[in-house]
């Protein structure tokens, strides 16, 4: 549709809302009282008498009677408007004044067509929203990326299965709620706006609060709240929120992002691996599904599920001991750059070590990682928050859950020696300054004196939701499963800045 004709549409659609304002009638009414959503007056006997709302999808005129299906959030329905029903004047504003794309109120009795439809036959009709913009491509659905990510409204409108994902996004989170509530978890609220960004190894967004005259971050992990919380008494704890990482983009990641944090007193990452398996298992229920398609492989859902131990791995992998790598809690940084020179693996003389053995696992470990497992026991040096394994300083007790090449979850036996977590984070501090390497764990002093007022042994766990619903749904990319992703911004043809669905 070229633009002309567009704006052809939408000013013969605003004179028509002018007109219906002149004969006294109000195309945008307050409310509407219904007696059933779509999907329950389908199933009302015929004759029954029902009053429904919902959008316009389709119309046949046919010279003194019509046919037409409105849709509210629940189904569709057909409709039949008769003049002798609703009486002249009321039909020649409805074939003047309806389109496709309008709201509806509408109150009559069911009967079936001779097709065998459920049909609601009109008594009286009620204008409750006029659309000025035409539908897109005429109700065949939007098929262009860029739109449909940008106008994510007109992608519900137009695609019946975008809608399933959301609805499903919703059923797993809910369900999700459901196993941690009822193993006596507690949902709490923590900061978004933090004097410092800890938790996490990430940069953070800056911003900056006018009243108090200081930079604050947009937290990157719930972690660090969370832990205090378990110090100050709460057994078990949770919270489902959105963080923030000023990072890359790509079919994984979104720079604002859902995860749920969950932690229970006098557990380890055994309990949080036992949680995880509970998680996935409700969701099996509520999805209805057991297995899944995705990216060609099937992928089973259900647990138990395998546990990878990465001292293992990485030996039938790398060809060498893990250890050598490592010197205690740090990297034997010679060894970790000959171990990536033997494998082919790019990186800088400023290349951080952390970045070097990212490099190395993602090469070397993911690509044997395709149903659901645990991968167990990673280095001290990339892992300050968690308990070394005993008699190990060089490993700590760490998962990371991956299926599908999807990393899922992150999940700890907690450090809780506050001298051990000094030592670790100064360290983090060191790579900072020393390596540049600004994804790093900070040093949050108010949390090391927290852990001084005594912090019990404690399981927890991190699962990127986002990840979990694309897993469930099949979808690639993790913009299919976020309503509104951060896309690039351009300009519009006023100067103002619109969205744009082009890569960062």
């Amino acid at each position: 549709m070229t633009g002309n004709t567009l704006n052809e549409i939408v000013n013969n659609n605003y004179r028509k809302i002018h007109e219906l304002r002149e004969s006294g009638i109000e195309p945008y009414p307050r409310r509407f009282k219904v007696s059933h959503n779509i999907s329950v007056a389908r199933e009302l006997s015929e004759d029954a008498f029902a009053i429904i709302a919902g959008r316009v999808v389709l119309m046949r005129l046919m010279g003194k009677a019509a046919f037409a299906h409105i849709k509210d959030g629940s189904g569709k329905m057909q409709i039949y408007v008769k003049k002798d029903n609703i009486g002249e004047e009321n039909y020649d504003l409805f074939k003047k004044s309806v389109h496709v794309g309008d709201f509806l109120g509408i109150e009559g009795k069911l009967f079936v067509t001779h097709t065998g439809e459920k049909t609601l036959k009109v008594s009286k009709l009620t204008i409750l929203s006029k659309s000025i913009r035409p539908l897109p491509e005429k109700w065949h659905g939007l098929s262009d990326a860029e739109t449909r990510y940008r106008e994510r409204h007109l992608d519900l409108i137009s695609n019946e299965d975008i809608k399933k994902i959301f609805m499903g996004r919703s059923a797993i989170i809910s369900a999700i709620r459901s196993v941690l509530d009822c193993a006596d978890y507690v949902e709490v609220e923590t900061p978004v706006l933090c004097g410092q960004a800890g938790g996490a190894a990430a940069r953070p967004f800056i911003t900056f609060h006018n009243v108090y005259k200081t930079e604050l971050y947009l937290r990157i992990a719930t972690e660090l709240h969370l832990k205090k919380l378990v110090i100050g008494g709460f057994d078990g704890v949770y919270e489902i929120g959105r963080v923030f990482r000023n990072e890359g983009i790509d079919a994984n990641h979104n720079p604002e992002f859902t995860t749920l944090e969950a932690y229970r007193a006098y557990s380890d990452y055994n309990g949080m691996a036992e949680l995880l398996e509970m998680v996935f298992s409700k969701c099996c229920d509520v999805m209805k599904i057991d297995s899944i398609d995705y990216n060609g492989a099937k992928i089973n859902l259900k647990p138990p599920f395998q546990r990878i131990f990465l001292p293992e791995v990485w030996k039938r992998k790398c060809g060498q001991d893990i250890h050598e790598i490592l010197n205690g809690k740090t990297f034997n940084k010679t060894n970790l750059r000959k171990l990536a020179d033997s494998l082919h693996i790019e990186y800088t003389p400023t290349t951080p070590s952390a970045k070097i053995f990212e490099r190395v696992f993602d090469l070397k470990i993911i690509p044997e990682i395709k149903q659901p497992a645990f991968i167990m026991d990673y280095p001290t040096a990339v892992t300050p928050l968690a308990k070394c394994k005993i008699g190990d300083e060089a490993l700590v007790e760490r998962f990371e859950f991956y299926a599908a090449g999807l990393e899922l979850a992150n999940a700890y036996t907690e450090l809780n020696d506050p001298e051990d977590q000094k030592e670790r984070l100064l360290e983090q501090m060191r790579q900072r300054d020393e390596e540049r390497n600004q994804e790093t764990d900070i040093l949050d002093k108010d949390f090391i004196e927290a852990m001084e007022y005594g912090m019990p042994p404690t399981g927890g766990i991190g699962i990127g939701i986002d990840r979990l619903i694309m897993l469930f749904t099949g979808k690639p990319t993790i913009r299919e499963v976020v309503l509104f992703p951060l896309l690039k911004g351009n300009k519009n043809t006023d100067g103002g800045p619109v969205i744009d669905n082009t890569l960062l």
